[in-house]
């Protein structure tokens, strides 16, 4: 589909599952491959992201069996020691940032011949930080074009004793992630020290709790350094449950605060170990009613909205989400620490000031910030004449089409360019949609 056109929305109100976590889904799908034993992993995501680690870790050798559709599988891991079965091979990652970022450390710490590579966009996204810590660990890479970026090239690792591996904390979380999850799989001691401040720490708490469920224990100082102790390595923990995408769940939180609600989503909740969940507490701070259980959250309210002035460094995905609601705010909002966004499937920043501004909305974009001042029309009464419609791009970006149809509450019709880009991670995403919403 080409685009997709929305009309201008007054209600949302109902229940709906959420997919599951595509960062607990591609994390525990490596895990599992590492790990020494058989994994049943249930309520993964299908989505483009998912499907590219699946079809990696199968080029890899392993062996992925499928139990009841995608969503349960049961993973045969490698186990420590000998590496991935196939020593060889050239691996297509899409635009998948945590499938690049993680694989590319556990290859290098590996002992075999591969090739990364994605689309354009992938090739456009740095992970030269990632390479140049672990090199002295005795990674081998080479850039098969610009430097710093993929498609890269990993030899089998130099058999060096693992140094102390410092990350620049401040790029991507991913880079962090990626290394922590590589280094047991040594099953050398290894100590992992972070440079500067670290940028969305809940996703390195995520790793961190789902490394423990597969055996291996990480002693840390706070976010400056992380220890893991000599012969480790993974083992398999039988069953692992995969739940709600947090993410995902930001934009429903968002609906029951501009459609009057109720707008519950299932599994995700008060239990949850994904920092996202905590947008709850933004869509609250902007007046609307929140309701927690162990597994589901529940989101009403109407505009206008109150403005905010935020730190969004802890959830950068679901402060996208934020940005849109700034559009029926009483007044200017402002997102600050969202530097990561410019490293994104497309550069955020730029992308989402260009398209608010369509809204006619006032949007100052900083190097790390965005401050939105919402159009007078989105909290004036509807008038009986059809209003001109606003149209949207994606930039081929899952995040920046689920946000944007938020903007139907306005007072124009809405029309999604590429709406099949949710596919990446939320495949379902516009039918969920338009099941809440009329």
């Amino acid at each position: 589909m080409e685009f997709l056109d929305i009309a201008p929305a007054t209600r949302a109100v109902g229940e709906l599952r959420l997919p599951g976590s595509k960062s607990i889904s591609n994390r525990t799908l490596l895990l599992a491959a590492l790990a020494r034993g058989a994994t049943t992993l249930r309520g993964l995501l299908d989505s483009d992201d998912t499907r590219v680690m699946r079809e990696a870790l199968q080029a890899l050798g392993v062996r992925i069996e499928s139990l009841r559709g995608v969503e349960e599988v049961r993973v045969g891991g490698v186990g420590a020691g000998d590496g991935f079965p196939v020593k060889r091979a050239d691996i297509f990652l899409g635009n998948s940032g945590t499938s690049a970022r993680s694989l590319t450390a556990v290859l290098a710490l590996a002992d075999g011949h591969y090739t990364l590579r994605g689309v354009p966009r992938m090739h456009e996204r740095p992970i030269g930080d990632l390479v140049q810590a672990l090199e002295p660990a005795g990674a081998r890479v080479a850039w098969l074009g610009n430097a710093g970026f993929p498609p890269l090239a990993i030899a089998p690792r130099a058999r060096v004793a693992l140094p102390t591996v410092r990350i620049r904390g401040n790029v991507s979380s991913q880079f962090i992630s990626g290394a922590l999850m590589a280094l047991p799989w040594t099953r050398e001691a290894a100590r992992l020290e972070i440079e500067g401040e670290l940028v969305s720490k809940p996703y390195v708490d995520l790793t961190l709790g789902l490394m423990e469920r597969f055996g291996a224990a990480v002693r840390r100082e706070g976010y400056r350094a992380f220890d893991i102790d000599a012969g480790q390595g993974y083992t398999s923990p039988g069953d692992l449950a995969v739940e709600g995408d947090a993410s995902a769940a930001s934009y429903f939180m968002a609906l029951g605060a501009l459609g009057g609600g109720p707008v519950r989503m299932m599994g995700v909740g008060r239990a949850s170990v994904q920092g996202d969940v905590h947008f709850a507490r933004v869509v609250a701070a902007m007046g609307a009613r929140i309701d927690f259980g162990d597994d589901w959250v529940e989101s009403a309210g109407r505009p206008p909205l109150e403005p905010f002035d935020l730190d969004f460094n802890l959830i950068p995905d679901a402060a996208m989400t934020a940005a849109v609601l700034a559009l029926f705010a009483k007044g200017p909002c402002t997102l600050r620490n969202i530097a990561s966004w410019r490293v994104k499937e497309t550069d955020r920043i730029a992308a989402m000031a260009t398209e608010l501004r369509k809204f006619g909305a006032h949007v100052d974009e900083g190097p790390d910030s965005l401050r939105i001042v919402p159009p007078a029309d989105f909290l004036a009464p509807r008038g009986r004449g059809a209003a001109a419609r606003v149209t949207v791009d994606t930039y081929d970006d899952h995040r920046m089409a689920m946000c944007l149809a938020l903007a139907a509450f306005g007072p124009r019709p809405v029309r999604i360019n590429d709406p099949g880009c949710v596919a990446k991670t939320f495949p379902g995403y516009f039918d969920a949609f338009r099941a809440l919403v009329s």
